[in-house]
């Protein structure tokens, strides 16, 4: 089982960045799937400029077949999100804008920051990746100001959110073989 940690800013100066490696670390200590940090600063894609809608699954440009080779093998998604301006990030959408398939039948869970602690970027982004047929499960971990304080609390809550990914990402294999 294969989990990618997305980290959903390039804003320099980010707290993601360090919630992020908390995210693997903790994960890490786990033995039911592999985390692997996907920073969207390294990435670097444009903004979106494939001709056709990726749901056709059809892309003329080679960072966008690179980045969709990266992201098919995953079984599911740790999204780091802070919340700008009541909602996620524009370089997060765009990542998620490039591609469909590769998306499709996978589980996501939630880290997020900020003053109310990213609950409303995480809002808009579930309804995002309902749109991408991706599975979002109900626990996540919010840290106000991307505070890194109350870690063992922290981690009983990244767990727990881990738990619920994992399990939702192991059924939903079975989706994705019955659509291969």
């Amino acid at each position: 089982m294969r989990i990618a940690v997305i980290l959903g800013s390039t804003r320099p100066g980010r707290r993601s960045e360090a919630v992020g490696q908390w995210v693997v670390d903790v994960a890490n200590a786990r033995t039911d799937a592999s985390f692997e940090l996907i920073d969207l600063a390294e990435v670097n894609l444009p903004f979106l400029d494939e001709p056709v809608p990726a749901i056709v699954g059809e892309y003329a440009h080679a960072h966008t077949r690179e980045w969709a080779a990266r992201i098919a093998p995953y079984d599911g998604f740790v999204f780091i999100t802070p919340e700008y301006n009541h909602s996620f990030p524009a370089v997060l959408k765009n990542a998620l804008d490039y591609l469909y398939a590769e998306w499709n039948d996978k589980a996501a869970g939630f880290v997020s920051l900020g003053g109310h602690g990213g609950l409303r970027a995480v809002e808009h982004l579930r309804l995002v990746l309902a749109e991408l047929k991706v599975a979002t499960v109900r626990s996540q971990v919010a840290f106000a100001r991307g505070d890194l304080q109350d870690g063992l609390r922290q981690d009983e809550e990244l767990n727990a959110m881990l738990d619920e990914l994992v399990a939702w990402a192991s059924a939903l294999r079975s989706v994705r073989a019955v659509a291969a």
